[in-house]
């Protein structure tokens, strides 16, 4: 908004063209939304909001009585804090971005769409003890990533190929196909995130390193000269993503303030399953899944622990874990809880540098 506002002002007083640099509105992205999702939850706070609508916590570890024990402080904190990212997200993109490309606003109606979803979810399981069912929501997940697939099909101006890392000149065109992609996407990164949002600031922080990554990829892969040098596809006005990306970044840092060990607030599914989805929907608009997939990382072994534990009882008639997601099965271990944070954390900004690596190696 502020771009359409002020950019035009330029022609009389230069300092307005400072507007016109992605990473000028970028900066101010990130501070806008660490800004509002800061104030959001002290204000909520002092107005004694989640109390009044009795928005706290019940512990639920599917039948592990150690894992309850240790959880057990947790009944009662605030949760459905996502509402005050997804806010604070929408609010900043929506002062810093281009309003006239379309990607920023494909992103953002990604990001409410399953917001609503994780929203609704919350809601029962607070007034009922039970949620949506897996079948609900994965319905959901499906229809949202079957309408993205088409808008990326049918918009002559958007790729349909995807883009192997390690590989200067590789790529495979899945035309129509592509909508099958993306629901797949969509379905894993939501999901995945909202499988490590088990643990004190786990999720949000791996959010934080990876939106990191895909601000720098979506900066280069936005940027002629940057993507010709690096031998990575040009996709025009993908460098409006960075700041998109920003965003979530401010609002996640903002968030984990509160968030972490011991939190004072969740962010519950309605902030998991709408951020996954959010940094899914710009990985495909950047052409960027692949390397989602390495910045990721801990979301997807979180999500492969689950699979596998299933599969495994399943099958086998026995774990492959104590528990899962992972992160749990290190609890039962006798792992403390801020260790297994703050390793994990280690472990996502690793995987992001090698993410950001990988541009050199083609």
């Amino acid at each position: 908004m502020l771009y359409h506002i002020l950019y035009p002002l330029s022609k009389y007083w230069a300092v307005f063209n400072i507007v016109k640099y992605i990473t000028f509105r970028s900066g101010c992205a990130f501070v806008t939304a660490f800004l509002l999702s800061f104030l959001l939850w002290r204000q909520a706070r002092k107005m004694n909001i989640f109390k009044k609508f009795n928005l706290g916590e019940k512990i639920d570890m599917y039948g592990h009585p150690h894992l309850e024990d240790l959880h057990k402080n947790k009944k009662g904190t605030p949760t459905m804090g996502g509402i005050m990212i997804i806010l604070a997200v929408f609010i900043s993109a929506l002062f810093w971005m281009r309003w006239d490309v379309g990607f920023m606003w494909y992103c953002l109606s990604i990001m409410l769409m399953l917001g609503l979803l994780g929203f609704r979810d919350d809601y029962l399981k607070l007034k009922r003890g039970k949620g949506l069912s897996r079948k609900e929501k994965l319905i959901f997940q499906i229809g949202t990533g079957v309408v993205l697939g088409l808008i990326i099909c049918l918009n002559k101006d958007i790729s349909t190929r995807l883009d192997l890392p390690f590989f200067k000149d590789l790529a495979i065109d899945l035309s129509y196909f592509y909508i099958l992609w993306a629901s797949l996407v969509i379905i894993a990164t939501s999901n995945a995130v909202n499988f490590t949002d088990g643990l004190d600031g786990l999720a949000i922080g791996g959010i934080i390193t990876t939106s990191l990554v895909l601000a720098v990829l979506c900066y280069l892969t936005g940027h002629i000269k940057f993507s010709q040098y690096l031998f990575i596809p040009y996709i025009k006005d993908t460098g409006e993503l960075t700041i998109l990306c920003s965003a979530i970044f401010g609002a996640a840092l903002g968030f984990l303030w509160y968030n972490c060990y011991p939190a004072q607030i969740f962010m519950g599914d309605t902030g998991a399953l709408s951020l996954g989805a959010l940094l899914g929907a710009v990985s495909l608009f950047a052409k960027k899944e692949f390397l989602l997939i390495i910045a990721g990382g801990i979301f997807v072994v979180e999500a492969l622990s689950v699979m596998l534990q299933i599969i495994s009882v399943r099958f086998r008639g026995k774990k492959l874990f104590k528990a899962a997601p992972l992160h749990h099965h290190f609890q039962i271990e006798g792992y403390p809880e801020s260790k297994i944070i703050i390793r994990f954390w280690i472990v996502s900004i690793m995987l992001a540098a090698l993410a950001l690596l990988t541009l050199k190696l083609r």
